[in-house]
């Protein structure tokens, strides 16, 4: 066996969403030196640093950020099938199948609120595939990045993911080279995403930027290690402002020019366009809508679930 033990994990998780041991430790109801001792056990199992000293704070770095995106998920998805074999009969099953990057930097901070709210409803996670038809029958939903207009077979509701910012690190708006207009932006090496190259010029022709938008002097593959690279002062990006929340109220990086761009791709939760919803279902989408329209930077409490008589509808 290569794999560390849930006990490590759980510390490990608990100690990156929170930011510091000793809340970790509270969190888990155990002492910080528990919490230690298991990150440490974890970092020599995989011979690598997974967090580094900022202050008060223990701020993942990029193996750590990568590691969390990978196994963040399992985690929840193993808590909640333990959870609903203990209480088979307690209350209803919710599958979903969620796109990682979502579900480690915006979701999972927030399902806390969703079960004080639906104690009743039962989570489970099924694995991400990226070429999911989305029509598995023993999945309820699907949270997949993408944009109107959808395949006539699925149904989808757009929930947050549009708002582009460019980012930057805090010093960078100092100084006599600070960063202060679109122009000074992209006088700085250009930092993009693997997958999105494009998010530069779409960004630029929405901000007024004049001439040939730079090449990127390096893409990343993940969200995570994206940010990491601007953290450690190799460049500025652009990036969905849902997928920053932690970085930027931690204050590791900065919204580089107050400028966000509206673009076409998001988060949708779909599900096939011929299948009811479940009651289940419709709670879960009611409250993804209030979380993201509370325009707030952190999860927000919600209000209790409202009337289930309007099904899924499709939304822009």
């Amino acid at each position: 066996m290569h794999s560390p033990s849930l006990s490590e994990l759980h510390a490990f998780s608990t100690a990156a969403r929170l930011g510091n041991f000793s809340l970790a430790a509270d969190n888990l109801h155990v002492t910080q030196g528990a919490i230690s001792r298991a990150i440490a056990r974890l970092e020599e199992h995989l011979g690598l640093a997974l967090f580094e000293r900022h202050g008060r704070r223990s701020v993942l770095t990029a193996a750590g950020r990568a590691y969390l995106d990978a196994v963040g998920p399992a985690i929840v998805t193993i808590e909640s099938a333990s959870a609903q074999l203990r209480r088979p009969h307690a209350g209803t099953h919710l599958r979903l199948s969620v796109t990682p990057t979502l579900f480690s930097h915006w979701l999972i901070p927030r399902l806390p609120d969703f079960n004080a709210h639906f104690p009743g409803v039962m989570l489970s996670f099924a694995p991400y595939r990226r070429d999911d038809p989305v029509n598995a029958p023993e999945i309820d939903g699907w949270l997949r990045i993408g944009q109107n207009p959808w395949p006539a077979h699925i149904a989808a509701d757009y929930i947050v993911g549009r708002e582009l910012v460019p980012i930057c690190r805090p010093q960078d708006l100092l100084g006599t080279q600070a960063i202060r207009t679109p122009a000074d932006l992209l006088r700085r090496p250009l930092l993009a995403h693997t997958n999105y190259q494009g998010n530069w010029a779409q960004w630029c022709a929405h901000a007024g930027c004049e001439g040939e938008v730079p090449a990127p002097a390096a893409d990343f593959e993940l969200v995570s290690m994206l940010v990491q690279a601007v953290i450690a002062g190799m460049g500025v990006a652009v990036v969905q402002r849902c997928l920053i929340e932690d970085d930027l109220a931690a204050g590791r990086i900065v919204v580089a020019i107050d400028q966000a761009v509206q673009i076409e791709r998001g988060y949708f939760l779909c599900r096939p366009a011929g299948r009811t919803p479940t009651p289940a279902l419709l709670d879960f989408r009611e409250w993804l809508l209030k979380q993201a329209a509370s325009g707030h930077d952190h999860p927000v409490v919600s209000a209790p679930p409202g009337a289930r008589e309007n099904p899924l509808a499709t939304s822009t």
